[in-house]
């Protein structure tokens, strides 16, 4: 089962993928997929209706835009240097305690939209993550084995930067992290229940030439850290995306490779919750 909105920006419905890929309209259970949804028990409740067999069929889903998985995002977290190999492209020390930063939730997009290169750019790189979807309210959790039960699922993000904002224009990341679009999400929201977290593949490919392949398993800080570990710092709300990090092979960590440029396509995957294409413009 997958969760989804389709439609056009801003028109987006919410609908369900089942196992077969038939996908169903979920706007009699659910005005959208959000905070309150999420909190409510509206993972169950779609499963339940969809094994019963109530839901009405969206036979021109094929044609429809995806749009974020994820309505109403109240916060984006991101991890910094969470792969070894990514540590060590960046000329960093992996880190004793997760590197976190923040992203506004205006820079979603659908997985399939584009991606803009802001004004004066010369260093706009790409960043498959796994992202993390709060399912209910995190606060001062105990240890990392309370974490799973406030998770709702898990989404594909590419975390956008602009490393020369980022790293050469005053010494912080939100610089380089929040220009428009620079967080596609998507295509779909995963449940958590029964999904292996480590050994989901995170992929990239940029024009069609591979760029990162490392699996979730290589994080340094696994996702229950993670959660566990901001919620000492700051409340995780039903809505809330984590983007948990990023594998080797960005641009700026292969001397000599070019940033993105207009016309060059992204593609991103992560087995099992899918694939997003986004063109530069």
């Amino acid at each position: 089962m997958k969760l989804c909105r389709l439609g056009p920006e801003g028109g987006e419905r919410p609908a369900v993928i089942d196992d077969e890929g038939a996908a169903f309209d979920l706007t009699g259970l659910t005005t959208d997929i959000d905070g309150p949804f999420l909190a409510g028990g509206g993972i169950e409740r779609v499963r339940e209706a969809l094994a019963a067999g109530g839901l009405p069929r969206l036979g021109d889903a094929p044609g429809l835009r995806y749009g974020p998985p994820v309505a109403g995002i109240g916060k984006i977290v991101c991890i910094g240097l969470n792969y070894a190999r990514h540590a060590a492209e960046s000329g960093a020390e992996p880190p004793a305690e997760p590197v976190v930063f923040m992203k506004a939730a205006d820079t979603v997009v659908g997985p399939d939209d584009a991606v803009r290169i802001p004004r004066a750019s010369t260093k706009t790189d790409y960043e498959v993550e796994l992202a993390v979807v709060i399912g209910s309210l995190a606060r001062y959790l105990d240890s990392p084995a309370d974490a799973e039960r406030h998770i709702a699922g898990y989404a594909v993000a590419n975390d956008v930067s602009e490393r020369e904002f980022q790293l050469e224009r005053g010494g912080q990341w939100d610089k380089g992290k929040n220009c428009e679009t620079f967080n596609p999400l998507g295509p779909w929201l995963v449940p958590a229940a029964g999904l292996d977290v480590p050994a989901l593949r995170l992929r990239s490919w940029v024009n069609g030439e591979p760029r990162q392949d490392e699996r979730a398993a290589d994080m340094i800080f696994d996702v229950p850290h993670l959660v566990w570990y901001l919620s000492q710092f700051m409340t995780l709300y039903p809505g809330d995306v984590i983007n948990t990090g990023t594998p080797a092979g960005v641009a700026m960590g292969m001397p000599g490779q070019p940033y993105l440029r207009p016309g060059d396509v992204v593609e991103l995957e992560i087995e099992g919750l899918g694939r997003q294409r986004q063109t530069l413009v």
